[in-house]
């Protein structure tokens, strides 16, 4: 959600500040800007939709010579998604990005437009230029005013700012919200608020922490907190950039339902072994202190969480919950020592799990994060990481992210019991016999594909869905539902098939189409009866299941194996591109489906 670049230096501008912004566009955004200076004069550029827009006005525009630059994908906030709300945004004399929340922008913009200063958009990021500009009449430092401005902000932030009084600096901030600055081998200065756009420009890379603020100018970069001037070690900036490609696939989604296979056998390297499960990430917990696991996700970190307390459960005998981040914030929830706290997020920067890790933390809790990022605000802040390996995922609708997340939950869920001691040899070998074959199962094989798109066009109307399992399948069926919501902007629910008749049944019809998850190693029998009971109203049932259901008005078929894990990824792959299908007919954007971002940055 959001994303920010940045760029001081000889070489053309435009088209740096550009292609930063499009390697940021999986965030989701709705307009898109840029503003230049060098030396005295400050040319900006701004367009609703697309990046393609906002290239389309510049395009008889270069940028040659010293200068700096910033760039800003936005997605609406405050203020509709317009040219006037778009940033960068500017003051008398300076301009600035900012991705997050300024909490406290009503107080402080009442009190800017009692000393005359006027606001031409609806945003809170105004302020903060406006904010720049009237302590700089005070102080008349521009270092001292941007000091004094970011400590009068209240909420989650990642500012650039330039102006005119200094022209070869770029000001910065850094505070909730994720912001990355390099020097590239030349001196020149680049940020950005994701590894992605840097790569091939920079080789190490400072990751700003919360509280740390600062300038930048050619060849240098000063970085400050609370007021001291500190020193920060660079680290090493990723360099795969093969994301960049659909290699030859309609769409990011689909080649990432395709990657599973392979992410996932990345993910059990090194820590599923012959005989055991071992994360080296977790050598220094210790398991025996937890009497519970408390886990913590937004979307569909939070379905896979609920996954993970199924298998800590019956795997590793350990009471686990799982809480809904943005819930668990306010409930002011009992925190206890004795208990591990798990976030899962797939960027590592989701704000409302971001901010449950810092409670966790304050609350003296050891804390794990599950993530795809590394080097993202949560692995900087919890205790131990755990990285999926699943690769940079594009598309917005979660589909490699979601099934490592799953994997390492269960992988974890092993691990743990066998610390605990309380599975056997003979129980461990079965489990590791099966992980090793998820990255088979996963795998999208033709005739599955084609079935589904065929199936697809069935599945275009009616009045909603109900997507239905028992156990880790009922978890799935909000996954399910979840996908096809997304991209399809259908109505969908999951539910727990035991729960149907308890009020749901009463939906029942032909119009209603139920996705009947039935796998054959878990509760089959349970689920059986109850889509009988939708069948008997009348309902449209697709079964997925390796079992026939002679009631079925659709069925795919799926492999039958003997452990409900590879059930569960076998039927999690088909219903990802049962999801997708549906909305390529429906003539939708797959991969940037509206009203949504990819990361989700703010409360």
């Amino acid at each position: 959600m959001c994303g920010i670049v940045g760029f001081i230096g000889d070489k053309e501008k435009k088209q740096i500040l550009i292609d930063g912004l499009r390697e940021l566009e999986y965030r989701g955004y709705d307009s898109a800007g840029i503003a230049v200076m060098d030396c005295c004069n400050i040319s900006v550029f701004k367009a609703v939709g697309k990046i393609v827009n906002l290239e389309h006005k510049m395009k008889d525009v270069e940028f040659n010579g010293f200068g700096v630059g910033i760039g800003h994908t936005r997605w609406a906030t405050h203020g509709k998604p317009t040219e006037l709300n778009a940033h960068p945004h500017l003051g008398e004399f300076s301009y600035v990005v900012h991705n997050g929340i300024i909490e406290n922008y009503q107080e402080l913009k009442t009190f800017l437009i009692s000393k005359g200063r006027v606001f031409l958009s609806q945003t809170d990021t105004e302020v903060i230029v406006h904010l720049f500009e009237y302590n700089l009449s005070l102080v008349e430092d521009c270092f001292n005013a941007f000091e004094k401005t970011i400590n009068e902000l209240k909420g989650a932030f990642a500012i650039l700012l330039m102006t005119k009084k200094e022209s070869d600096k770029i000001f910065f901030a850094k505070q909730g919200s994720p912001l990355i600055v390099g020097k590239s081998n030349l001196n020149e200065i680049y940020f950005s608020s994701s590894d992605a756009p840097l790569i091939g420009h920079v080789d190490d890379v400072i990751y700003l922490e919360d509280g740390e603020y600062g300038f930048a100018k050619l060849s240098e970069i000063s970085i400050f907190k609370n007021f001291i001037k500190i020193d920060v070690a660079p680290k090493k900036l990723p360099n795969n950039k093969q994301f960049a490609q659909k290699s030859g696939f309609r769409f990011f989604m689909e080649k990432e339902i395709y990657e599973q296979s392979q992410v996932i056998a990345d993910t059990m390297i090194g820590r599923v072994k012959d005989s055991l499960v071992h994360f080296e990430e977790l050598e220094n917990i210790d398991i025996s202190k937890f009497n519970s696991i408390k886990i913590c996700a937004c979307g569909t970190s939070y379905h896979s969480a609920l996954v993970g307390s199924y298998l800590f459960e019956r795997v590793s005998k350990i009471q686990t919950s799982v809480e809904i981040a943005s819930e668990f914030r306010y409930k002011e929830p009992l925190l206890h020592e004795n208990t591990l706290f798990i976030v899962i997020s797939q960027s590592g920067e989701t704000a409302d799990t971001l901010e449950a890790l810092k409670m966790a933390k304050h609350a003296n809790m050891i804390t794990v994060a599950i993530c795809n990022v590394d080097n993202s605000s949560m692995v900087r802040v919890a205790d131990f990481s755990i990285l999926t390996r699943a690769g940079i995922e594009k598309g917005v609708a979660s589909t490699k992210a979601f099934t490592t997340q799953v994997m390492v939950l269960w992988m974890m869920a092993l691990h743990f019991a066998q610390i605990k001691k309380v599975v056997n040899s003979e129980f461990i070998e079965k489990e590791i016999l099966a992980m090793r074959e998820s990255s088979n199962i996963i795998k999208v094989k033709e005739f599955y594909h084609e079935k589904v798109k065929r199936l697809s066009k069935r599945y275009l109307h009616g009045h909603g869905f109900f997507f239905i399992g028992r156990d880790v399948f009922y978890p799935l069926a909000l996954e399910g539902a979840l996908k096809l919501k997304e991209i399809s902007y259908l109505h969908a629910e999951g539910y727990p098939a035991g729960e149907m008749k308890h009020g749901p049944i009463a939906l029942a019809d032909s119009e209603l189409f139920t996705v009947a998850l039935m796998p054959k190693n878990i509760l089959h029998d349970k689920i059986k009866s109850n889509v009988e009971e939708l069948s008997a109203r009348d309902a449209t049932i697709l079964s997925i299941s390796p079992i026939e259901f002679n009631l079925s008005d659709d069925f795919i078929k799926t492999t039958d194996t003997e452990h409900f894990m590879l059930e569960f990824f076998e039927m999690s792959m088909i219903l990802q591109l049962f999801a997708m299908e549906i909305s390529i007919r429906l003539g939708n954007d797959v991969d940037m489906p509206r009203n949504l971002a990819k990361s989700v940055t703010v409360e």
